[in-house]
């Protein structure tokens, strides 16, 4: 029974704002900010790749946040933390040494954010029944995509008007970061009062640690038990190879000068394009790839997403080869490249589900988005020495440096490795459509 009425609608939105910022803070505002301060590309796409780190492991400590307090003592937790954290951002920024201070704070941050993650999840399914968790669901999803707008698009573009006023970059990034601050500190200040206390929200002290290294070793052992484990690892680690190696080398493509290779957009331009034109393209595509795996079934859909994923990237080798100086033109390749991505990313994240179908569905699909996030890690970690070695190779005859030419090719052999994947994997015809009970109920 719980201890307030309070209506969802007064901590759902700002419970998975405050899921979102920080997790596009940490991956994709750091991207643009390093880049822009200077920190060369091998540098940047090496560090900050380290970041999803939290994510990739965060099934390893997951089961103690279920032991240790409750999930809503988690979630202030994090999110004054996180508030803290964001501060030593802005506070460092202008510092001798900003590099090496801040990446500390990020990776202090990727951590909260991972908890914070676990927490509010936890914190969702325990507050709210069944049904009210199906009904909040499109809820929960809205806000965090409004947080995805916002991290990647807005602050961006905040940022890129603060440059303009501001009497150096450093400046104008600390203030962003200062002023996410004060927003995370506001959100901690206001889930102190509304976010309610349910009486199921309990630490678990009828178990104890070495029940759940226990627990957790015999889940471990069952998930590479699972028949056709082997193909079904590669395909989660390299079905998305071509957008992990793009994602941390886009955004420097868009900023830097033309003399560089680049398209020499402004800070603000580059939040409109990739950050609001890119991220509302990005969810029209997860919209309809949704609605079409729910007419057929993943399988019938799983090349035609995987083609939708992998062929638009052409449009960043023809951007970079042409370098084209409308505006428009660019917002266009862009959000056709990122709606393919997302279309073709929904296959991606069915089929994860399909996989953890089963016994401990829960906790696989926990080691499967940990694979999801090592996939990513990997490569984007590698993207900025690749960019590197080939910079001064002309394959095309054209003049000038190569490096964002050729590393965009690069990016297309790459999707030769999501083909091979994908031609591995079986699928049940029935799973994802609408008439499949069995997939329904396992959901459910």
């Amino acid at each position: 029974m719980h201890t307030s009425k309070r209506s969802p609608w007064a901590w759902i939105p700002t419970l998975y704002i405050a899921e979102g910022l920080p997790y596009f803070a940490v991956n994709t505002l750091t991207v643009l900010m390093y880049t822009n301060l200077g920190v060369s590309l091998s540098d940047m796409a090496l560090y900050t790749g380290w970041l999803y780190l939290p994510w990739v492991i965060k099934p390893f400590w997951s089961p103690f946040v279920d032991i240790i307090r409750t999930k809503r003592f988690w979630v202030l937790a994090m999110q004054a933390a996180l508030a803290l954290t964001m501060a030593a951002v802005g506070f460092l920024l202008p510092a001798p040494f900003f590099f090496q201070t801040t990446l500390v704070c990020f990776w202090l941050m990727a951590f909260c954010s991972a908890t914070h993650d676990i927490a509010a999840d936890g914190y969702y399914m325990l507050e709210l029944d069944s049904h009210q968790q199906a009904a909040y669901v499109g809820v929960r999803s809205t806000f965090y995509r409004i947080a995805s707008v916002i991290g990647q698009g807005g602050l961006v573009m905040l940022a890129g008007l603060l440059e303009k006023s501001m009497p150096s970059i450093a400046a104008a990034w600390s203030t962003v970061f200062i002023s996410l601050s004060l927003l995370f500190s506001f959100i901690t200040l206001y889930h102190t009062r509304f976010l309610p206390k349910a009486a199921a929200d309990r630490p678990r002290r009828d178990v104890r640690a070495s029940d759940i290294l226990s627990d957790f070793g015999r889940t471990f052992v069952t998930f590479f038990r699972k028949p056709h484990i082997i193909s079904a690892l590669c395909f989660m680690l390299l079905y998305r190879l071509p957008e992990a190696m793009c994602i941390k080398l886009v955004q420097p493509f868009l900023v830097a000068s033309r003399e560089a290779g680049g398209l020499g957009l402004s800070t603000a331009e580059v939040g409109f394009v990739n950050g609001t034109v890119g991220v509302i393209a990005l969810l029209a595509g997860g919209i309809l790839g949704g609605l079409a795996i729910a007419r057929d079934g993943l399988r019938r859909w799983l090349w035609p997403m995987a083609l939708s994923l992998t062929l638009p990237c052409a449009f960043y080798c023809y951007l970079a080869m042409t370098q084209p100086t409308d505006f428009v033109w660019i917002c266009t390749a862009v959000g056709i490249e990122q709606f393919g991505y997302g279309f073709g990313f929904t296959a991606f994240m069915l089929y994860l589900i399909y996989f953890s179908r089963g016994e401990s569905a829960t906790s696989h699909y926990a080691f499967c988005t940990a694979f999801m996030a090592l996939g990513m890690m990997l490569p984007g970690m590698a993207a900025g020495k690749i960019h590197d070695q080939l910079e001064n190779v002309s394959f095309f005859g054209l003049t000038g440096p190569q490096g964002f030419v050729n590393f965009f090719w690069w990016v297309m052999i790459c999707c030769i490795v999501t083909f091979i994947v994908t031609g591995c994997i079986r699928i049940d015809p029935r799973f994802g459509r609408k008439d499949d009970e069995e997939n329904v109920s396992a959901s459910e």
